[in-house]
């Protein structure tokens, strides 16, 4: 693999991985009772998004390492699987 195939699979990966935590744990203004003045009612009232990118970069670096030695010992070869 790589070094542009490479940064490119992580940061595919790293984007995916963002989407599927940047849900989690949040409340809404409503919900928690602060809502400010001049905003939506359904924003979020602590979003944590440094320890949600944080852990999005954890997650993707163990999910890429783990395709990176499939691919690099030969376990994983799409090429050999299409044909």
């Amino acid at each position: 693999m790589s070094i542009t195939g490479s940064l490119v699979i992580f940061m595919i990966l790293w984007w995916l991985i963002l989407f599927l935590i940047l849900p989690r744990n949040i409340s809404s203004q409503e919900e928690t009772g602060n809502v400010i003045k001049g905003t939506d009612p359904g924003a979020p009232a602590n979003s944590n998004i440094k320890k949600k990118l944080i852990l999005t970069t954890i997650i993707t670096t163990i999910v890429f390492a783990i395709i990176y030695c499939l691919a690099y010992f030969d376990i994983l070869n799409i090429r050999r699987i299409m044909s």
